[in-house]
């Protein structure tokens, strides 16, 4: 079977782009062939900053044929008097068949003609020829540019395309407004290692052949590659290289034949923190920083940047990156003696000057009100005055870095330079460290932060965001969320889990709802109801995705449409982070399924009957002189010896007491349903009836203490 080549060549790609459109071919070009009944052997997609290929290996020369049934006319319009209609000879035209190769076949609407024809496969070169440019303007990016005078759109402009079927040429044309591409076997090697034109023989030749014009077109292979050169060059310095992922894949899609290069600044710049140096050189300069181990956060005076170029002239290419970044480095420096001249609190009136949102004043507003709000948390977790002081500090001063030079030049060590300032300024370490973790975690695979001073603050500042942009009607809808909500309120959920904080969050909400209707005139009752909804999104997507629990699991703890069980997560979610693992737990372990017919059985019924679900205490709710049966005391007594033990259960969240005595309570249950001293609960009396009712709604509620047992799923 053929083999098939087509690259597009392009002015220099972002590496982005290239990295996205690598992976969309990846996923997209199989189903388009599969889609197409064209079975490969393989699918090879390559890039460059220079070109986008993909190489289909084995691919058919033809479509296989395909029998098609087309449905026509009711056979009642088809035929009359046994003779064809001219609706039934028009079908027959259309479809290209004879009357005689009709069927009649019976369907829910009657009689119909149908026929079967086999429709002859395409030749795969016009097949391809109308892929081709599917596959190329079909690609998805940022900032897609027009060039010439067409309305093509593409990351850059198409200035040559290679399309070859085995070693022959595919005829394709791209064609914007006046001008067109057109394909040939003819590509480019690299810029300056080989300026001029290749031409690729045959399909099959492509990576040998551009590797022979000193371009390696397999991104996995250049990475390797680079992860070598870098090791190697590093231990010739007596050091250590951390290969970040990142920074990796962009280097990959930045170079077409990769070469690393040493380079080395003054060592006066290693007295700059270490945050700024690396930052520098990775965020702005895409080098590999020097560290004197693996592990250690003391830099060598060096760095590995990937070329582009000649490696012959590695020495001219060292100097000019270490021109660029010893003026960055400069930079830094005088940045960081310039803000650490002055403590980090005289920063507190810029904050004034900073807009966080146009209706909700300045970024020194919003550290007022996390100061408001952390003392709030402070209260509900009765701290003393040390970390009291400590939360109140570090709420003061956790967005004053902000203004700082430093922070202006380099975004992305907000907090970093916080923690750094503070320290310099005199302030305690618990003060400093929080205003670095307050930001934490600041992405999907981050850490949580590790103090509570930390983990309070920076609670406080999602918080405060989140109730004040939902107060404004931002709420995050579809895939938008241009306040990142969804991953403040996560961060919320997970410091408290992870930090074990007995916080009640619907509490909080209360209180920061209140202060923002009385300035905003909003509707307090319809905020408290998007937050809490939110909130529950957020806990039940946590339980389902990170913490693995069942579907119908994470249903039981938070309810289906049960405010109480609602109510209950809000106000304490350690409880129902805790409840939702128990119970995963016990199904794991099979102890589930040995009380739920039990109590699933008795939640049916009880539903039938009146009770508050919160009734626990069986004395005043369940008349004893109504007994007919001794299984209807012997039921009562036993829910009576569960009150203990469900109170202790629910003091000390420790669940397993619970269980145990469902699980004890379990014959006595049975023989009241189906034993020798059994009852008819729906009794024709409805004062017995009634009572009967109690006891199942009785033993139903100290069940829910901890799920809803109706929204588990037998045997999942």
């Amino acid at each position: 079977m053929p083999n098939f080549l087509l690259e597009v060549g392009v002015e220099e790609l972002p590496a982005s782009f290239l990295s996205k459109a690598i992976e969309q071919w990846k996923e997209r070009i199989p189903q388009s062939l599969a889609a197409n009944n064209l079975a490969t052997e393989a699918v090879e997609i390559y890039g460059t900053p220079r070109r986008l290929a993909v190489l289909i290996k084995g691919i058919p020369s033809q479509q296989p044929d395909r029998e098609e049934e087309v449905k026509g006319p009711p056979v009642q319009a088809a035929f009359k008097d046994g003779n064809p209609t001219p609706a039934a000879q028009g079908f027959a035209k259309k479809q290209g068949v004879t009357i005689d190769a009709f069927e009649v076949r019976a369907t829910d609407k009657g009689d119909f003609v149908f026929v079967r024809k086999v429709i002859p496969g395409r030749n795969v070169a016009s097949i391809l020829t109308e892929l081709v440019p599917e596959w190329i303007f079909g690609l998805e990016g940022k900032r897609l540019m027009r060039w010439g005078d067409g309305d093509v759109k593409f990351s850059r402009p198409i200035r040559w395309l290679v399309a070859l079927l085995d070693d022959a040429v595919l005829p394709i044309e791209l064609v914007n407004g006046s001008l067109s591409v057109k394909s040939d076997r003819h590509t480019q090697g690299h810029r300056v290692l080989h300026p001029q034109s290749v031409t690729i023989a045959s399909a099959t030749d492509y990576v040998t052949t551009l590797r022979s014009a000193y371009v390696a077109v397999d991104v996995d292979a250049r990475s390797t590659t680079i992860t070598q050169q870098v090791k190697e060059a590093v231990q010739k310095l007596d050091g250590y290289a951390e290969i970040y992922p990142d920074l990796l894949a962009e280097v990959t899609n930045l170079v077409e034949w990769p070469s690393a290069v040493v380079g080395k600044f003054e060592s006066e710049f290693l007295r700059l923190p270490t945050e700024v140096t690396t930052t520098v050189m990775v965020s702005h300069q895409r080098y590999f920083p020097v560290f004197k181990a693996e592990n250690s956060k003391e830099l060598l005076p060096y760095f590995i940047t990937v070329s582009n170029g000649d490696a012959a002239k590695s020495d001219i290419i060292a100097t000019g990156n270490e021109r660029v970044i010893r003026a960055r480095l400069a930079d830094g420096q005088f940045f960081y003696k310039t803000d650490s001249a002055k403590p980090l609190e005289s920063f507190l009136p810029q904050l004034a000057k900073v807009t966080f949102q146009e209706d909700l004043g300045s970024l020194r507003d919003k550290v007022d009100r996390i100061c408001i709000l952390a003392l709030a948390i402070t209260e509900q977790l009765q701290l003393g005055s040390e970390e009291r002081e400590n939360i109140q500090r570090a709420a003061l001063l956790c967005k004053a870095d902000l203004v700082t030079q430093m922070v202006y030049e380099f975004p992305e060590l907000q907090g970093v330079m916080g923690e750094k300032y503070a320290l310099v300024s005199g302030e305690p370490q618990a003060v400093a460290t929080a205003i670095f973790e307050h930001y934490l975690p600041r992405g999907a695979d981050d850490i949580l932060p590790q103090t509570l001073t930390g983990q309070v603050v920076g609670i406080a500042d999602r918080l405060d965001t989140l109730v004040n942009i939902f107060g404004l009607g931002m709420i995050p809808s579809g895939s938008s969320d241009p306040f990142a909500l969804r991953r403040a309120a996560n961060a919320v959920v997970n410091i408290t889990w992870a930090a074990n904080l007995p916080i009640n969050l619907q509490q909080l909400l209360e209180q920061i709802t209140t202060d923002f209707v009385k300035e905003h005139n909003k509707d307090k009752a319809q905020l408290i109801a998007a937050l809490s909804e939110f909130f529950l999104q957020r806990v039940r997507t946590l339980l389902l995705e990170e913490k693995q629990i069942d579907y119908d699991l994470v249903n039981a703890v938070l309810g289906e449409n049960d405010p109480e069980y609602a109510a209950r997560a809000l106000n304490d979610l350690l409880d129902v982070r805790d409840r939702a693992l128990f119970l995963q737990q016990i199904r794991n372990d099979g102890t589930l399924e040995k009380i739920y017919e039990t109590v699933n059985r008795s939640t049916r019924l009880a539903a039938q009957g009146d009770l508050d679900t919160k009734q626990l205490e069986p004395t005043s709710l369940v008349r004893k002189e109504l007994f007919q049966k001794s299984s209807e005391e012997a039921f009562y007594n036993a829910i009576v010896n569960l009150v203990p033990q469900t109170t202790a259960a629910q003091q000390s969240r420790n669940y397993m007491q619970l269980v145990t005595a469902l699980l004890a309570i379990n014959p006595t249950v049975s023989n009241f349903f189906d034993g020798a001293e059994s009852v008819l609960v729906m009794d024709s009396n409805p004062e017995i009836k009634r009572n009967r009712l109690n006891l199942l709604g009785l033993l139903r509620n100290h069940a829910r203490v901890l799920a809803d047992f109706g929204a588990i799923v037998k045997n999942l």
